[in-house]
């Protein structure tokens, strides 16, 4: 990782000790600060909608009103909201049993801040992806200096605008940079850093923080699949898996990577799925429901996917309902099924991130489970079936970062879920109460009575201290 200008790095590490002096200058705030903080940051984004919607939709040269409403806005005031009315729950004091070797001794957990969060947000959901994390690290208590992603700079310049005048810099500051700004953030010494981004970017962060020990929360990706079952309602199944797909262009870290279905579904399959498209999508390249690739240099990494596809002889359906034509200047693309593609196409091995479907097929659920376990551990994993035997040997045999069953998407918005990656799609969670201990130091507390045994074990030792040992080592 290069190095950054050292004048980006002095400024970062000038904010970063402030942050500090603060932090440590000051009690950890209080239930009532907390609240307060989450309160006047919701009604910053009520007041803030449209202008945040067209922010974006500039970034990515079309993005609907809806999806970022969807997108965006819906589950980061839920976030405020839940953190407000849980918050007293989390930060209180949580006693614990002790051994009865320690009676009449007592115990208790402490949730304390841990001081300086780093947040380095990625473009794809430019507002959620930075905001929920920082009510997450603000409910904790904490300082935050984030770091939203250069290929969406208009959202960046709007979320450098609103949190300062929102919060002082010594409690939220918002830097702007590209990759070198990045890569000399994620070297800062912060008390906690959490990435959203892609596994190949994820290490270089690991390996930055590793050098300050600073603990990381890596939120990746991967190759999220969808598992049609034998019995599976193909209508309904179809319907949320075409949205979860073209939800913001297919551009959704959870979004639905490939299918796998009985061989005997896949000409149904393939026909539900492109009616569903023309019935969601009647028009694509005027159509602002329908969003843009953020920029040419992914555009043109999805057109190579698409014509290695076809070059290696896969099946591939673009959908196209009324025959459009679409201009490279509008890095739009229409929604493309690959059947049967093989593994060793780009399309298979890396996340995808755009309106592309692999679509393969297979004989016995146990091939599908083995497909996915052959695989890295994707960051979700969907279900669609009724069989609840099948769905739960599903379950037991796959291990993923989250479950939607007979639906895409939707475990990310429920707040009393953990969000996060297993293996190669994640380090870590948070949403909830799990990003409010993400956040926190749970700190161990031992009280001791009083009235106690524990001089008997201390030297010299002797008779008392094998009768102690003997008694200790029985129970």
């Amino acid at each position: 990782m290069n190095k950054a200008p050292s004048d980006a790095s002095a400024k970062m590490r000038s904010l970063l000790d402030a942050q500090r002096a603060a932090f440590l200058r000051a009690d950890a705030p209080a239930l009532a600060e907390r609240r307060a903080d989450l309160g006047k940051l919701a009604d910053a984004i009520r007041q803030n909608g449209a202008r945040l919607a067209a922010a974006i939709s500039a970034d990515f040269g079309n993005r609907s009103r809806y999806e970022t409403e969807i997108g965006e806005i819906v589950p980061t005031l839920s976030a405020i909201r839940h953190a407000r009315r849980q918050l007293r729950g989390w930060m209180r004091p949580k006693r614990v049993a002790v051994g009865f070797e320690l009676l009449p001794g007592r115990a208790r957990i402490l949730y304390q801040p841990l001081g300086v969060v780093g947040i380095i947000s990625p473009w794809n959901y430019p507002f959620n992806l930075a905001i929920v994390p920082l009510v997450a690290a603000l409910s904790a208590g904490n300082r935050v200096m984030l770091k939203p992603s250069e290929l969406a700079p208009r959202t960046a310049d709007f979320l450098a605008d609103f949190l300062a005048a929102l919060f002082p810099a010594e409690q939220v500051a918002t830097v702007l940079g590209g990759p070198e700004t990045g890569q000399a953030f994620a070297r800062l010494p912060f008390d906690h850093l959490l990435y959203t981004g892609s596994t190949a970017v994820g290490r270089l962060i690991m390996q930055a923080a590793a050098e300050n020990l600073t603990p990381v929360t890596l939120e990746l990706g991967g190759k999220s699949p969808c598992i049609l079952a034998e019995d599976a309602a193909l209508p309904g199944a179809v319907e949320s898996i075409v949205y979860g797909k073209l939800l913001n262009g297919g551009q959704t870290c959870i979004a639905p990577d490939y299918v796998l279905l009985p061989e005997q579904n896949l000409d149904k399959f393939i026909k539900l799925t492109v009616d569903t498209i023309a019935k969601f999508y009647p028009a694509l390249a005027a159509n602002e429901d329908y969003s843009s690739i953020i920029a040419e240099r992914h555009y043109r990494r999805l057109t190579k996917y698409v014509a290695e596809a076809k070059t290696s002889g896969a099946r591939v359906v673009e959908v196209n309902p009324v025959r459009e034509t679409f201009p490279a200047a509008t890095r739009k693309l229409p929604p493309t099924l690959i059947v049967d593609p093989s593994d060793d196409l780009a399309v298979m091995r890396e996340e995808i991130f755009g309106p592309l479907l692999p679509i393969k097929t297979y004989r016995r659920l146990d091939d599908a489970i083995d497909y996915i376990n052959g695989r890295p551990r994707p960051l979700a994993l969907y279900y669609f079936g009724t069989d609840r035997n099948k769905r739960d040997e599903v379950i037991r045999r796959t291990l993923s970062g989250g479950v939607s069953i007979n639906a895409t998407l939707f475990h990310f918005a429920v707040e009393n879920l953990p969000f996060g990656g297993v293996g190669a799609s994640g380090i870590g969670a948070y949403h909830g109460e799990f990003g409010f201990q993400t956040f926190s130091h749970r700190r161990a507390v031992f009280l001791q009575s009083r009235l106690n045994g524990a001089w008997l074990l201390y030297p010299p030792f002797g008779r008392l201290t094998d009768l102690a040992v003997r008694l200790l080592s029985r129970r």
